[in-house]
């Protein structure tokens, strides 16, 4: 309770005006947070933070390194048919999940 100023009603006012900030503030740490959660895993776009790989030569593939989802048909890939890989994305869910599903396609 605040009891800043000798009046009950400028000391509630007080109060209500502390309390109003902390809750403004609470809300922006969860935004935040939940920004930090959206964004969090993208990564930095360097070298070898690549999310597909396409080979041409000496054979054809596209492999999508964060699901593990690869194909053979990489002209249908580069005219837009994106929807296993987006399957793929889709049915790995979050982060930890995705990493599991990965080493899963791979035994």
């Amino acid at each position: 309770a605040s009891q800043a100023q000798r009046s009950q009603m400028q000391n509630k006012a007080a109060a209500m005006r502390l309390l109003l900030s902390k809750l403004y503030a609470l809300r922006e740490d969860q935004k935040r947070a939940e920004l930090e959660r959206f964004y969090g895993e993208k990564g930095s776009v360097s070298w070898g933070n690549q999310i597909r790989s396409y080979v041409f030569q000496p054979y054809r593939m596209v492999k999508d390194l964060r699901t593990g989802v690869q194909t053979s048909d990489v002209q249908a890939v580069m005219d837009g048919d994106l929807d296993e890989f987006v399957n793929g994305w889709l049915r790995a869910g979050c982060p930890t999940k995705r990493m599991q599903g990965v080493k899963d396609l791979e035994e």
